[in-house]
């Protein structure tokens, strides 16, 4: 029985010294998930014409 692309993947993320890389690129995408979700507010305030609200959104 081979071993599956999968299985040797899983085989060197679990690894001790693998787990806080994992963890990190998991942050990094919530991150930037939460960086595009205020960009795109932004972009339909300005196209609103409500250029202060960006402002006051953003000093908070």
């Amino acid at each position: 029985m081979e071993n599956s692309g999968l299985h040797n993947f899983l085989l060197i993320a679990t690894k001790p010294d693998n787990i806080p890389i994992g963890a990190m690129l998991g942050f990094v995408a919530f991150v930037f998930w939460v960086a595009i979700k205020q960009m795109i507010a932004h972009d339909r305030w300005i196209k609103q014409d409500k250029k202060e609200k960006v402002w006051d959104e953003m000093i908070k």
